[in-house]
């Protein structure tokens, strides 16, 4: 599966221990990451990421992109609900994609754990399927 990771700036420490607490999960996809939170992921475990530009910087553009090309199955963000962000917009844009493409996106840690444990036994089958449809129709 192919993950992406997003955190908020006081939000990624919480990511990174997320990551530390499941690192043999994460270690069997395809990670990518917005800048930052990538490179602390990478720094703090042994997990191998590939780093987009920073979430100011198009970041989430980027994983936008990822999602309306059906490249990527599920999303992690950490979002800070309290914090004015500057990019704002593109944090929604983001959002609507992941409605309107059907990607599972968490936005906490509460959510992002159910959905890294239905990977693990094996209930996200579905987005083979996904794969299999795109690859037959393109």
């Amino acid at each position: 599966m192919k993950i992406a990771l997003i955190a908020h700036d006081h939000k990624k420490d919480e990511m990174v221990n997320f990551t530390i607490a499941y690192e043999a999960i994460f270690k069997k996809h395809d990670l990518y990451a917005t800048g930052t939170t990538g490179k602390r992921i990478m720094d703090e475990t042994t997990l191998d990421v590939t780093r987009l530009q920073s979430g100011p910087l198009g970041g989430d553009q980027q994983i936008g992109a990822m999602v309306a090309n059906n490249e990527l199955d599920l999303i992690l963000f950490f979002r800070d609900p309290l914090t004015a962000q500057p990019h704002e917009p593109d944090v929604n844009a983001l959002l609507r994609l992941c409605d309107v493409y059907g990607i599972p996106l968490a936005t906490n840690i509460a959510t992002a754990e159910l959905l890294l444990q239905s990977i693990e036994k094996g209930l996200f089958s579905w987005r083979e399927s996904v794969h299999k449809y795109k690859t037959v129709n393109d």
